[in-house]
């Protein structure tokens, strides 16, 4: 579809207003977005600075604790075997220090004094651990904020000793106090850590450890009161990846799978934002940031702004992290963006109106000579009619115009007349679909189809599925000018297929783009036909003569092989004879003359019947043995057997006598073997393996010859004169011994076998 000069006016001058109103828009808007995120960066760095502080500030506490242990081991208190004194000082420093969660202090021997809040029957609790020798007593004692017994029972199945425990392992490695990684305190399955130190006697020699548990839990009460924008989070990860503090502490625990809990794992955190956006950095074992690092990412189609800060010391290697969606500083100016743009597109569509009126009025005389011209191609205005008041550009461009189109419509009309009365089949096809342009009644009366049919029909829809579609090619810019001339099927409205000649020419423009195809068609079945007609005929007398020569060729070969045979079998009895004469009779000897005398004597028996074939004269028939013929068969076709080391598997159920000519049923018997073993040897690859079965069906015996070769080829037509497979062969054996086989009174068949290979089965009526 065309667009008119009026509205590309239009559309230009509104389309330049938007857009420059659109740069200065994104333009403020992008200076504006630049300064917020930087003040977005400032406060996360702020926020985790704080964090920083706020956690130094909450664990410094811990740091007297250890001064505590110091004091207790220059004053020798804690070395003293009075436990309760121990207990006292413990339970004044938890009253003092509402941080701590609860004070210990165990020693080489396995005792263990332990002050820790309680939620009942008395605010603080104490555990004492007595080891002396082989016995040990375990004490657990309930007090009142006065020191006062509250309840007090013993605990003989505890089997807790501190010297296995990891706080006591790590702070006698390193001889100094040391901070253990947080972790979920067993008794009040509330976030923690442990700092403790090493106690050791005068001369150097450790006598224990002392420690203070402190609960974390506010550091995330403290990160759930931070203000982050509106909707922005800080949380702590520890080096090993748990997240420690976040503004939900009920998403910090992570059951174990023996019920005990741990920290969640940045990677499961049940915050899917926190986990996208870190989850990556902390992959491996104790990651932690060395340097302030800001990312920009987007979460489910929202933007966010992210700041990691390095890590707070070396003892207490936790990362603070937090994160913020980007509209909690940049939402208003999205919004101004958003208004800003509608008010760009207002203005843009009064200025596209007021420039529609304005193109509309410039190219009203356009308009005009368009319409003119256009009721002159379609000669329903005279082209010497006066020219309305239009620019003088117009008037010229008018007068060639004109020129042109009256001699367009005189060539048009010559062509149309030439198309449509010509009697031949005519049709004009686009190149790039096949679909038709133009055709003329005569190619409609060749095809079957109307008119109307055929406009909405292609080249492809008529063309015989197995020929090539010719217009599919003929556009290629290979083809320069020419043309192309061959003959292919269609197929008619009723189904019929018919041979048509296509003789077509490509129109191209001045640049070789093809316009479109011009064909002419003529219906030349008949002439196809008769040449198929002319061409089978030729065959079959072809074959008619190679037939005929071969019966005097097989009347000849048998006259003179006949007389070689008389003399072997002449021969073959009297060595016989000789042979059983003889003091000394060799049996192998006589067996061998014995099947050479029958042999020959069968020989003798083929060229007879093979003479009377010739002669085309009655056969004689009787009844035999099969069972034995496929015996004597065998032995013709060993040699082969053993040269391709081919097995030959009989299984013949108990057969009886047949009728028939014996001498033709050995032939067809002989040339089945050996067209199997040809077959096999041919496959290079499986077992190598002839199976031959015999069955009784009804008044016939079934013999099959079954093989494991490559089969047979599809395509082929067996049991055709002259059609074969072999390079040197005449394709006459099938063709013969079918012959045979239904001259007997039987019939062959092939049939496909189960291993791939070729399968044929024979009928021979039963001795009566």
């Amino acid at each position: 579809m065309k667009t008119s000069l009026g509205l590309v006016l239009a559309f230009c001058l509104a389309g330049l207003q938007f857009i420059a109103i659109i740069v200065i828009v994104l333009s403020s808007y992008l200076t504006s977005e630049r300064v917020l995120l930087d003040h977005a960066r400032e406060l996360l760095k702020d926020v985790g600075t704080n964090t920083i502080a706020h956690s130094l500030g909450f664990l410094e506490p811990a740091q007297g604790a250890a001064e505590l242990a110091a004091r207790l081991a220059e004053n020798r208190i804690v070395a003293s075997e009075n436990r309760q004194l121990l207990e006292q000082l413990l339970f004044q420093q938890l009253q003092i220090t509402p941080q701590f969660a609860g004070v210990f202090y165990g020693d080489q021997e396995g005792n263990f004094v332990y002050v820790m809040r309680s939620d009942g029957p008395g605010p603080f609790r104490s555990k004492i651990i007595a080891q002396n020798g082989t016995t040990r007593t375990t004490e657990l004692i309930w007090r009142g904020n006065d020191y006062s017994i509250a309840e007090s029972r013993p605990d003989p199945d505890d089997t807790f000793d501190p010297r296995l425990r990891p706080w006591y392992q790590l702070a006698q490695k390193e001889s100094v106090a040391v901070w253990t990684d947080p972790y979920i305190f067993f008794s009040s399955q509330t976030p923690g850590i442990t700092i403790a130190a090493p106690v050791f006697e005068a001369d150097g020699q450790l006598q224990g450890v002392v420690g203070v548990d402190i609960e974390i839990s506010a550091i995330s009460d403290f990160l759930a009161n931070l203000t982050i924008g509106d909707n922005g989070v800080a949380l702590i990860i520890n080096r090993n990846g748990d997240v420690i503090a976040h503004p939900k502490p009920e998403l910090l625990k992570a059951a174990n799978a023996d019920g005990t809990f741990r920290f969640a794992e940045i990677g499961e955190i049940e915050d899917p934002i926190a986990r996208y956006a870190f989850g990556e950095l902390f992959t491996s074992d104790f990651v932690s940031a060395e340097v302030e690092t800001y990312t920009e990412f987007e979460y489910n189609e929202a933007d966010f702004v992210s700041t990691i800060m390095p890590v707070i010391s070396s003892e207490l290697p936790w990362t603070i992290a937090v994160y913020a969606p980007e509209d909690d500083f940049i939402g208003t100016i999205t919004k101004n963006r958003s208004r800003d743009i509608w008010i760009a597109a207002l203005v843009a569509l009064v200025t596209g109106i007021v420039g529609l009126l304005l193109a509309n009025y410039i190219n009203r005389p356009v308009r005009a000579f368009a319409v003119r011209a256009a009721l002159v191609s379609q000669g329903e205005m005279d082209a010497s009619e006066p020219l309305p008041k239009t620019y003088k550009e117009l008037e010229r461009a008018n007068e060639t115009l004109t020129r042109e189109i009256l001699q367009r419509k005189k060539s048009e009309q010559e062509y149309g007349q030439t198309f449509n009365l010509s009697s031949r089949g005519m049709i004009q096809v686009d190149p790039n679909t096949g679909n038709f342009l133009r055709v003329n009644d005569t190619f409609a009366a060749i095809m079957g189809y109307t008119l109307e049919e055929l406009y909405s029909m292609s080249v492809a829809d008529l063309s015989h599925p197995e020929d090539p579609i010719i217009f599919a090619d003929f556009a290629s810019n290979s083809v320069k000018g020419g043309g192309s001339s061959r003959e292919k099927r269609y197929l008619r409205k009723d189904g019929q297929t018919i041979w048509v000649s296509v003789n077509a020419i490509m129109i191209r423009n001045n640049d070789g783009v093809p316009l479109h195809a011009v064909a002419t068609i003529d219906d030349v079945t008949q002439r196809k036909t008769s040449q198929a007609q002319i061409d089978k005929l030729n065959r079959d007398l072809s074959h008619l003569a190679r037939g005929e020569l071969l019966g005097q060729m097989a009347a000849g070969l048998a006259h003179e092989l006949n007389q070689p045979l008389t003399a072997i079998t002449q021969n073959a009895d009297t060595a016989l004879w000789s042979a059983k004469q003889s003091p000394e009779q060799d049996e192998d000897l006589i067996q061998i003359l014995k099947e050479l005398d029958q042999q020959a004597h069968r020989a003798a028996d083929i060229i007879k019947a093979l003479r009377e074939f010739a002669k085309k004269g009655e056969e004689w028939k009787a009844p035999f043995d099969l069972t034995e013929l496929l015996d004597q068969s065998l032995k013709l076709v060993r040699a082969e057997v053993t040269e391709h080391a081919v097995t030959i598997d009989v299984q013949l159920n108990d057969l009886p006598l047949v009728y028939g000519i014996r001498v033709q049923i050995a032939q067809v018997l002989v040339n089945l073997l050996r067209n199997a073993i040809e077959a096999i040897t041919e496959s290079k690859e499986g077992k190598r393996q002839i199976i031959v079965t015999g069955n009784v069906d009804d008044g016939f015996v079934e013999i099959s010859v079954e093989d494991t070769g490559p089969g047979v080829d599809p395509s082929l037509e067996l049991f055709t004169q002259f059609e074969t497979t072999k390079r040197s062969g005449m394709g006459l054996g099938l063709s013969i011994c079918r012959s045979i086989i239904e001259a007997g009174g039987g019939r062959m068949w092939h049939a496909k076998s189960s291993n791939n290979g070729a399968r044929f089965h024979f009928t021979v009526p039963r001795a009566l």
